[in-house]
């Protein structure tokens, strides 16, 4: 008698169980949301990199262009110092240019990054009230069911 006892236990409990599915498509919507939103943050970090690499190969050519032209053989000793002065003017005026072009870059980077963060955030809070939502939906008909069948 005990075993029979035993066996509507075991069987009261698998229809328990099997009244509660779980339902992992939240989980894959999260992972894909999740997944989504790196590849994004990728992208706007590799373009940043891609444009601060264009801005200091440039920066550099032009820098080995001037000191090419720096090194040539003067006349005059006046020449030299004329050069000296000429070089340091355009470096001055050519690293104020590129570090005003890489605060643009971080500028845009700060930007689209707060908005995919932000964009993230209401996709992530959406995604978390409708799958709450759903499981109590899913918790009140699977507990309605539950009842109806121990009785």
């Amino acid at each position: 008698m005990a075993a029979a006892k035993a066996q509507d236990v075991t069987a009261l409990l698998k229809d328990m169980m099997g009244a509660f599915p779980v339902d992992t498509s939240a989980l894959e919507d999260a992972f894909k949301t999740q997944a989504t939103l790196n590849e994004k943050l990728s992208g706007v970090a590799l373009e940043a990199a891609e444009k601060s690499t264009e801005i200091s190969s440039k920066w550099t050519k032009d820098t080995l262009a001037k000191l090419a032209e720096l090194s040539k053989a003067k006349s005059e000793p006046a020449d030299y110092a004329k050069a000296m002065t000429d070089f340091a003017s355009a470096q001055a005026e050519v690293a104020a240019e590129n570090v005003a072009a890489f605060a643009e870059i971080a500028k845009k980077v700060q930007m689209e990054t707060v908005e995919l963060m932000m964009a993230a955030g209401k996709e992530f809070s959406e995604e978390a009230s409708a799958a709450v939502k759903k499981a109590t939906s899913d918790a009140t008909a699977a507990t309605k069911k539950a009842t109806a069948t121990a009785k």
